[in-house]
């Protein structure tokens, strides 16, 4: 019988801890378990310390993860609770994606201030994003408006956009339903024109290769489907080397045995994309994705991507 409580790590923004929150409390329902049996640590990261530059900047994805991966490694907490999009594709050594939670709605959501959308927006209008997909899309939709970095949480971001510095921002819808803060989005991006970041609205759960205690707990809690659909999503990124340095967007859909996969990569200033779409069976999720990361990467050709570096 578990004694010890079993330690959770987290970022500690207040949608971070709405995840965690919400894993402990599917692990509670799915043992029994009492909420004492689990500690959420809070872990502070590089991603969350540096808020005044660009993530491209200052070393891309692993920038929220390294530091509770390392306390991960060796064993201060027993699993992280992460999300998705802000995986790298390899993970270090040791470490897993041992199960994912069921996908919130995966589209962006546009808040802004006079201008209720992207298309209302005047000329010359300011959006803030840190996401270069984000910037991108938004540069290749409205050539004309000014995109800016805009770091940090939900919250802060939403109190600079009420403090007039940009006229508009984007964020994820999934963040705002788990924050309760929903209402505030006054346009809901379709993916069909708006195409979001690989693992967007999904919560992963990392833990150590071969704790059979620990996967033992996790598995009822994790959704094949959205499994599937992030296996695919990551291994397009993978063949893309996908990192924060590159505008590059993807959507894996499940339904039943089939899956379908749309990408996207995009030059920083959006002036050049290509697009691909797979289909095939979830069974295969991996290679389909990453062979529609290999010919996407084939079509554009090696000139395009001088633009990332």
């Amino acid at each position: 019988m578990q004694t010890k409580p079993f330690r959770i790590g987290t970022r500690g923004s207040p949608l971070a801890l709405a995840q965690a929150v919400e894993t402990r409390d599917r692990l509670m329902a799915a043992h029994g378990f009492a909420k004492d049996l689990f500690e959420i640590e809070v872990i502070s990261t590089k991603g969350d310390r540096v808020t005044d530059r660009a993530l491209s900047e200052i070393g891309g994805k692993g920038l929220f993860t390294q530091e509770i991966e390392a306390q991960l490694a060796d064993g201060r907490i027993d699993f992280a609770v992460h999300s998705s999009k802000d995986m790298a594709t390899t993970l270090p050594e040791g470490l897993y994606l041992s199960a994912f939670l069921p996908r919130e709605d995966v589209r962006d959501a546009f808040i802004g201030g006079s201008a209720k959308s992207i298309s209302e927006l005047p000329h010359g209008a300011v959006v803030g994003s840190s996401s270069l997909r984000r910037q991108a899309l938004i540069r290749a939709m409205r050539p004309d408006i000014e995109v800016v970095i805009f770091r940090g949480n939900v919250q802060t971001r939403m109190r600079k956009l009420e403090a007039g510095d940009v006229d508009g921002t984007l964020l994820a819808l999934a963040g705002l339903r788990r924050l309760g803060l929903e209402t505030h989005a006054t346009d809901v991006m379709d993916t069909a024109a708006f195409l979001p970041a690989p693992g967007q609205g999904a919560i992963c759960i990392e833990s150590r290769q071969g704790d059979a205690r620990i996967d033992a707990m996790l598995e009822p809690i994790n959704h094949p489907a959205t499994e599937d659909a992030l296996a695919c999503e990551r291994a397009f990124l993978g063949a893309l080397d996908g990192s924060c340095r590159t505008p590059i967007a993807g959507l894996a859909t499940i339904k039943g045995d089939k899956l379908s996969f749309s990408g996207l990569i995009l030059t920083p200033d959006g002036s050049q994309r290509f697009d691909i779409e797979r289909q095939g069976s979830a069974g295969d999720a991996v290679e389909i994705g990453a062979r529609a990361g290999a010919d996407i990467k084939a079509a554009a050709g090696p000139g395009f991507f001088e633009s990332w570096t």
